[in-house]
């Protein structure tokens, strides 16, 4: 069974979140999550998306993310 589908609306809460392919690990190093965050950052200005708070796990990520437009569905993951 999917997960139910996501409700985009502006002002919204969203807890975004990834895991490695068989929990493996993804990123690198410190310099790739940095990348990641630049990333995340540049998303989250095209889209208009206000970050939180995150988590940065070996294997996976977390993200709180705010939106100020229903359009969340339409960002790529970074």
């Amino acid at each position: 069974m999917g997960r139910p589908l996501r409700i985009d609306r502006a002002g919204g809460c969203c807890h975004v979140t990834a895991r490695g392919n068989e929990r493996r690990d993804i990123y690198r190093d410190e310099a790739d999550r940095l990348k990641f965050l630049e990333l995340v950052a540049a998303q989250s200005k095209l889209f208009r998306l206000r970050p939180r708070c995150y988590v940065l796990m070996d294997n996976h990520f977390h993200l709180g993310l705010e939106t100020t437009e229903p359009n969340l569905s339409r960002a790529p993951a970074p």
